[in-house]
């Protein structure tokens, strides 16, 4: 019977947790049939033996464990401490693993773990202070949650329904009545009814006051008349619909008064306010009528629904424009535009033209504009050329709803102001569709002018009310900066100044530039697929202050916690930095927002952490595109001056298909490429990135992940150096080989 060496983990042996023996050992068992082509697995070292100490002296070899697993000392305790000098927390180190629904911190396992590591040997990766993803959501939304306002439990608020001034009006309303010689109209001014003789049925002498009232069930009206008689008397007033009305009388002297009357009619919908008064002979008189009811105190503000109005940022999503050539896109921002040399919106006119609109302003707001909804709209405007404009309601901009959106202006060569309010209605919205208020600018055409037209200090904003009041963004800011400060200073206590590299921030940057400045802008709710499970700092905190807040609450806990202040590590780290499809795209714009956060004079940032959850491409052509851009991300960080770290190392197999492999569908050819991919990526990291830069590799997945494909962290792939059992594969070898160790398998 033929016996083989394979390397057996003593973490299963009970005196393993004395951390007394060799983690390690060899047994002698049966050979199986198909291991024959692992057999050279057995004479390698552990990895970090291969590490060159003296080429790298401050290179870090990390492994990534789940915190349990490490601290209870199983089998991959034994391959973590035997392999590696690091340790990363898998998630025991998040905000959402040690603060609770009521911001209470607890962390018993980031000692624990800590402790553990110091005992192995090890030192402590931390990850990480600050991220958007694995938060207390519930926690940290309440905290900026709509404030309570203390209101009087007793106190009441006037609405105003409907008010009617006769002296302003012409006309008058559905009347009917028997005597031949009655009359109901508007005399100078004042709605005056007249009825000759009285009659037996004094409903037959009826007449609405004031129609197209709202009325509310269940709710009680006061209807309040500035009003006179010829006589004294009284009269029926009735309030409702012709279907359900609400009725009694109104006693009226001789001189004008204010008369209050209250009515419930007990309907829902559109009516009137109608006079019944057969029963008097004589003159009826009233200059105004009003109706209002009562409702709980509330209070009322104005929210913003667009951003960048003074078109100070770079920020162009509310404002669009029919660029020359009439093509609508982003509109254009000229510095040195605006009121008193700011920066504005400008709008240029090639003149001409067929229709009015073929040259266009619009502001647009995500939020969708409702019958009811009031809003108010200001800015500043003036053109080179003195021109009217016409002002239309659209949905998005160019979909067109209505021609009078209710903010025509006349342009001329002078700055003016414009500020309206408007109450939104069924026609400008009759879909409840309204997001664009639109201007035409080429008026007179076809003799429309060469002209450019300029916008400057918009806002938008509408009206919202309740018992509530929205945080402001300077409160919020306030607030969620004591909660950064609250979180970062209980991490660096617990940890004792131990752990003296981290990742300050993680995945900072987003994988698009919709403010088109040249670089990605950073994640944003606005532009996340799952706003609900994330909460995104930066959109409070801001996009220069987010990381310079985090740097500097880090350096300020570490020294008070014990730390030596030159020991400390931050880095910013984030994934695809190595992407082909963008040329790299996401790690230049990473480099240019460090720049700007460094800016200050004060933050530092010393390094940057790249993940590489990459995958072995079967089609040749895009693999060689891969391997290139991993060559061109190593030549960014090193020309970037940074510590350059690759983070969370982990590895898949893609087929020709562009299929990811199941490990159990892998072939030794399919490992033994994963092999040399690996040793690729660590040799060519060692090789280009300087030695005063090297901070070190982490290796995300010790072995190969369970379930299935799409299940999990990269559920059932490859991306392990060991198998499931513990057992070494071929891509051991391979990062062995990278590192320097004995070659990889062919």
């Amino acid at each position: 019977m033929k016996y083989y060496r394979i390397l057996f983990l003593a973490a299963a042996l009970t005196g393993l947790a004395s951390c007394a023996v060799d983690p390690l050992k060899e047994y002698e068992v049966e050979k199986p049939q198909s291991i024959a082509q692992y057999e050279y697995l057995n004479e390698y070292d552990v990895l970090k033996n291969y590490v060159n100490r003296s080429a790298s002296p401050d290179f870090k070899l990390g492994a990534a464990l789940a915190v349990s697993d490490f601290t209870a000392k199983t089998q991959v305790y034994a391959l973590a401490s035997s392999n590696f000098d690091e340790m990363t927390a898998g998630n025991a180190m998040k905000y959402a693993s040690v603060v609770d629904d009521k911001g209470n911190m607890n962390f018993d396992n980031v000692r624990s773990f800590v402790t553990t590591a110091e005992e192995a040997g090890m030192t402590v990766y931390g990850h990480t202070l600050a991220w958007h993803a694995q938060q207390n959501n519930k926690y940290l939304n309440n905290l900026i949650a709509d404030k309570e306002i203390e209101i009087d439990p007793d106190a009441t608020n006037t609405v105003v329904d409907a008010e009617f001034d006769y002296t302003t009006m012409t006309g008058w309303w559905y009347w009917a009545g028997k005597p031949d010689a009655a009359t109901v109209g508007i005399v100078d001014g004042v709605f005056q009814s007249y009825n000759p003789e009285v009659i037996p049925n004094f409903w037959e002498f009826q007449y609405h006051v004031a129609d197209g009232i709202q009325w509310a069930e269940g709710v009680s009206y006061k209807i309040t008349m500035m009003i006179r008689a010829s006589e004294a008397t009284s009269f029926t007033l009735t309030a409702g619909t012709w279907g359900t009305q609400a009725a009694g009388s109104v006693e009226v002297g001789t001189e004008w008064q204010e008369v209050t009357v209250s009515r419930m009619p007990n309907v829902t919908g559109g009516g009137f306010v109608m006079f019944q008064s057969g029963n008097f002979a004589g003159t009826i008189e009233m200059k105004s009528l009003k109706v209002t009811h009562e409702e709980a105190m509330a209070v009322s503000w104005w929210t913003p629904i667009i951003s960048n109005g003074d078109a100070e940022g770079d920020d162009r999503t509310n404002f669009v424009s029919t660029h020359v050539g009439a093509t609508n896109g982003p509109a254009d921002i000229v510095d040195g535009a605006g009121v008193d040399g700011t920066r504005a919106f400008v709008v240029t006119s090639a003149g001409g033209g067929v229709n009015s609109w073929d040259t266009q302003f619009f502001l647009y707001t995500e939020r969708k504009l409702v019958e009811g909804d009031k809003v108010k709209l200001e800015f500043d405007y003036r053109a080179d050329v003195a021109n009217n404009s016409e002002s239309q309601a659209h949905g998005t901009p160019g979909g067109y709803i209505h021609w009078d959106g209710g903010a025509a202006v006349s342009f001329t060569t002078d700055w003016q102001h414009f500020s309206k309010t408007i109450t939104i209605n069924s026609t400008v919205s009759p879909d409840g569709n309204m997001q664009t208020f639109a201007w035409n600018l080429d008026v007179g055409a076809p003799s429309a002018p060469v002209n450019k037209y300029y916008f400057d200090n918009i806002q938008l904003s509408i009206e919202e009310s309740g018992n509530t009041i929205p945080q402001t963004p300077e409160e919020k800011k306030d607030t969620l900066t004591w909660a950064m400060d609250n979180w970062i200073k209980g991490m660096m206590m617990a940890t004792e100044g131990k752990v003296v590299a981290w990742d300050a921030v993680n995945e900072a940057i987003s994988g698009a530039d919709v403010d088109g400045d040249g670089k990605y802008d950073l994640q944003s709710a606005a532009t996340s697929t799952d706003p609900a499970n994330n909460f995104y700092w930066q959109d409070y905190l801001g996009n220069e202050d987010y990381v310079r807040i985090v740097v500097d609450k880090a350096r300020k806990y570490f020294a008070e916690a014990g730390g030596d202040p030159s020991a400390l590590k931050l880095f910013i780290n984030d994934y695809n930095l190595e992407s082909d499809w963008d040329d790299n795209k996401k790690l230049k714009s990473l480099i240019e927002w460090i720049k700007v956060w460094e800016s200050d004079g004060k933050t530092k940032i010393d390094g940057i952490g790249t993940q590489m959850h990459v995958s072995y491409y079967e089609k040749p052509e895009t693999q060689k595109s891969k391997e290139d851009h991993v060559v061109k991300m190593l030549e960014l960080l090193a020309d970037s001056g940074k510590l350059v770290k690759i983070s969370e190392l982990d590895m898949g197999y893609v087929d020709a298909s562009g299929n990811a492999v199941a490990t159990v569908n892998m072939t030794e050819d399919q490992h033994a490429a994963m092999a040399n991919y690996y040793k690729f990526i660590v040799s060519k990291y060692l090789e280009i990135i300087p030695a005063a830069q090297q901070y070190g590799i982490t290796q995300w997945c010790l072995t190969d992940a369970s379930g299935e494909i799409g299940t999990g962290w990269r559920g059932g792939e490859p991306v392990g150096l060991w198998d499931q059992s513990f057992n070494r594969k071929h891509t051991y070898a391979g990062f062995a080989a990278g590192l320097g160790g004995t070659p990889s398998a062919e």
